[in-house]
This record gives C-alpha cells, sequence and structure tokens, in this order.
C-alpha cells in the first residue's frame, strides 16, 4: 500500500560507545553465518506493525504526512505487543538512476530505524516498496532486463550494508508486483532469482537470512493459482512468501462510493445495520471468506514448511453523517474485523503486519497509543488464538505440562545436562522470570500472574520455545 566503559580513551565520545556496543549486538555470531530456519523465525515472528507512508516517500521520510522516526516510537510500539516490524522503503528516488547507486545518507537512515526495532529485541523486514513502481509496474518480458539489471545492483548495495546482521533482520524483494497471469509470474520469478542471488551473493550472515518473495500482486488467489514455483536458493529452508489483505475492499479500502461498489460500514455477521441502507452491510468478504482465503496460503504453503506473512492488513474506521447510520455499531465491527482476521491469520501460522500511518495507531513524533481499542482488539486476537491452542511436546525427551496450569507447570526433560537457563517471557516480550537451570529443578511459573507467556529454554547453541497459559 502506497499512503535511527571502562576506560576509554578521552578521545571517544559516549555515542562511540553505544555505536560500539550496539554493532557488537547486531554482529554477534556472524562469523558463523548459519541464522535459523525460516520455519523456525515464523514460531517467534507474531504479530507486525508497518512504519506506513514513512521511508517509502519519494521525497523523504515525512513527504506524506509523517513523522521523523525515533526510538520512542518503536519503543512504544513494542509495549503495545507487536514484536515485528515492517519497513516500506524506497530507493530508487534515494539513488542516481543511471548506475542505481544508493545514498549512502539514505542507507544510514534506513540502519538507524534498524537498529531502534533490534535494539528491541524485534524482527524486521525490510523491502523494496513501490519506489515510484520501476519494479511493480514493469512484470512484463520487454522490460524484465532493465529492471533485473537494477534489482540486482540495489539488493547487492542493501545486502553487503547489513550482511553482519543478526537473525532479526529479513529482507523482501518487492511488495504489490502487479503480475496478472503465468507470463507475468514468469517475469516476476525471475526478479525474484535475481533478488535471492544478489542477497547470498554478499556472502557472511546473508548465506542463510531469510528472505520473503512476493505472490501475484500480493493477491490470495493469484497466488494460490500462479504461484507454482519459488525462486531456487543455494540456502535450503531460507524462503518465506507474502500476500497482502484488503478483502472486502470496500470495507477495507474505499473511501467513498465509486461506480464499482458502495463502501461497507459494517462487517460480521453480528454486527449489520437494520436501520442503514442494506448495502453498507458487508455482503462477501466476512467470516466465511477469511477462512476460505487463509486456508489456501495454509495448504498451499505454511503446510508445507514455507511461512508466509500478510505483510499488509487494514480496515477505515470512517465518520459517518447519515442520521440513518450507526456509528457505534459501524466502530464496532471495525474492531471485530481486526480481532476476527489476526486470530484467524495467527491460528494458521501466518504472522499478519497491520498497516498503520502517522495518528492511526500511533502519534509518530510522540510515541503516544492513539487507538488503544484497536491495539487491544488485535491483541485479543493474539492471545484467543494462544489460549485455544493444543499444547504441543517439544519434542521426544521434553514436555511442559500441565499446560493450562493454576499454580506451576513442569518441565519434563529427558536430556537436563544440556539445559542452560530457563526464561518466562510475557505477551510484551520482557522476561519476567529467569533461571540457569539445574539438574532437578523442573518447576516454574509460581509467581506469574494469569495469561499467556513463551517458555524459552536455552541449551548450549540451541532453544526451544512453547507456549503456557496459568489460569
Amino acid at each position: 500500500m502506497k499512503y535511527k566503559i571502562a576506560f576509554l580513551p578521552r578521545s571517544h565520545s559516549w555515542g562511540f560507545l553505544y555505536t560500539l556496543i550496539l554493532c557488537g549486538l547486531l554482529w554477534s555470531g556472524s562469523i558463523k553465518a548459519d541464522l535459523p530456519t525460516a520455519p523456525q523465525l515464523a514460531s517467534k515472528m507474531k504479530v507486525g506493525w508497518n512504519l506506513g507512508n514513512t521511508l517509502e516517500c519519494p521525497s523523504g521520510e515525512t513527504g506524506w504526512g509523517g513523522a521523523y522516526t525515533t526510538q520512542k516510537l518503536i519503543d512504544s510500539v513494542k509495549m503495545a505487543g507487536f514484536n515485528t516490524v515492517r519497513l516500506p522503503v524506497a530507493w530508487f528516488t534515494h539513488s542516481d538512476t543511471v548506475k542505481n547507486v544508493i545514498q549512502d545518507a539514505w542507507l544510514s537512515r534506513v540502519r538507524e530505524i534498524v537498529n531502534y526495532c533490534i535494539k528491541d529485541s524485534m524482527y524486521v523486514v525490510l523491502n523494496i516498496h513501490w519506489d515510484s513502481g520501476w519494479l511493480e509496474n514493469h512484470i512484463n518480458v520487454t522490460d524484465s532486463a532493465r529492471v533485473n539489471a537494477r534489482q540486482k545492483a540495489y539488493w547487492t548495495q542493501i545486502a553487503n550494508y547489513f550482511k553482519y546482521y543478526g537473525d532479526h533482520l529479513l529482507f523482501a524483494s518487492a511488495n504489490e508486483p502487479d503480475a496478472k497471469d503465468a507470463t507475468g509470474m514468469a517475469v516476476l520469478l525471475s526478479y525474484h532469482q535475481t533478488f535471492v542471488n544478489a542477497v547470498r551473493s554478499t556472502g557472511a550472515n546473508n548465506t542463510t537470512r531469510t528472505l520473503i518473495v512476493q505472490g501475484p500482486q500480493t493477491n490470495i488467489d493469484l497466488s494460490y493459482s500462479l504461484m507454482n514455483k519459488l525462486p531456487v536458493d543455494p540456502t535450503p529452508n531460507r524462503l518465506m512468501v507474502e500476500v497482502h489483505y484488503y478483502t472486502p475492499p470496500q470495507f477495507c479500502i474505499l473511501t467513498s462510493d465509486a461506480t464499482w461498489g458502495k463502501m461497507f460500514y459494517y462487517w460480521g455477521k453480528d454486527y449489520h445495520s437494520k436501520t442503514d441502507d442494506p448495502i453498507r452491510n458487508a455482503n462477501f468478504g466476512e467470516e466465511t471468506d477469511v477462512e476460505k482465503y487463509l486456508n489456501k496460503m495454509k495448504t498451499k504453503f505454511v503446510d508445507n514448511g514455507i511461512p508466509v506473512i500478510i505483510g499488509e492488513y487494514a480496515a477505515i474506521k470512517r465518520k459517518l453523517t447519515d442520521p440513518k447510520s450507526d456509528q457505534a455499531l459501524h466502530e464496532a465491527s471495525y474492531y471485530y474485523f481486526y480481532k476476527y482476521v489476526t486470530k484467524s491469520m495467527i491460528s494458521k501460522g501466518i504472522i499478519p503486519y497491520c498497516w498503520d500511518i502517522n495518528m492511526g495507531l500511533f502519534n509518530r513524533s510522540t510515541g503516544k497509543l492513539l487507538d488503544p481499542a484497536l491495539r487491544n482488539a488485535i491483541m485479543q486476537g493474539v492471545q484467543e488464538t494462544q489460549a485455544t491452542e493444543i499444547p504441543q511436546v517439544l519434542d521426544k525427551k521434553m514436555s511442559v505440562y500441565p499446560n493450562p496450569f493454576q499454580s506451576t507447570f513442569t518441565l519434563n526433560a529427558g536430556n537436563q545436562e544440556e539445559i542452560k537457563r530457563i526464561e518466562i517471557i510475557d505477551l510484551l516480550g520482557k522476561v519476567v522470570e529467569s533461571s540457569n537451570f539445574q539438574s532437578g529443578q523442573n518447576s516454574f511459573g509460581e509467581g506469574l500472574n494469569s495469561g499467556v507467556y513463551i517458555v524459552r529454554i536455552v541449551g548450549g547453541n540451541w532453544d526451544k520455545t512453547v507456549k503456557v497459559i496459568k489460569r
């Protein structure tokens, strides 16, 4: 969608020290260049948020009503419960478009914002967005050589710039590439292949970094029918697929009545108005269709070990002026849409990223949460999914029970000598209980309040996670 110790020499500032420490965090373990697989990452990426109408604006960060992004804003996003951020970025208008050389200052600014997110232990999806349409609007054989040359040039530079970053950074090839048929899909596949080849060629952590490729138009139906192959990747199990969800468009994106359709004000089987004009009630794209569309992505990709992200989903909260319209019912259906769709996505192993712009969910200048009800609807969708999940055995040697639990839960492990540490993490990502594991110690969670938590079991060179519920 279109819409930053001891005994240092005196010459070094505290800013230099902070940069040194941060780089150490970002680059730690980079020599091995062996990052987790895409399914392993997907299991940790809970629910996401878009820094929309900001870095993808051709005229600069604040050109589309955005604000200068700060650590304070990202901290607020983290505190709201999101643990992954999608950064839509334009590169074309920040480059020499003849030699396709990206400006150093722009790369540096994008890195600042990536660092804000990683400082908060958030996962970051960095893409090439609409970007004046140089790729998205040129999915054809005639333009493919020129587009592939630019795709290679940009991704080689971006990947080199971030090659030592760890597993919390993911790259995404494009945004909403306008492929409509099998011929267009073949051209789009060549663009994705160029992306994969360019990133992998830069080495270091990019050898095993997870990469995301977009379906045609990021449309679920087209992706289901046309996306029958993925790029060839020399590193197995490191690809994800991206689609978007704005269904029905009359409820999600239409801002005025159009010749092809009228705005829907009410969404959901229990949220239709009996007093407003019937055309204002959604007549498709409700709960049944949500399940139908998302199940297509689950059966085609997720069930075959290929994680899926919904890179964008959103609806519009309107101010209704017609006396017979029901503002309260409209807003109730708006929040219900977010809760239901979020829950459905997560229940199918799909990672959702809500679309947001300045003065939407957050005041981008201050970081203030402007719509707590919207945040609560999204997070309720997350929590209800987790609360209804069937507890899983971690592996043949390790299980957590009872789950749900009332007082404490027990970690049963046949390989206790391999366990180094146990962490219990709440839904805001805060470690609320941690202990260095000792053989024979197997009861945890006594001091927790009721709620949903992630238990992280850390070994010498591995870790496992499982969700638990305290009643």
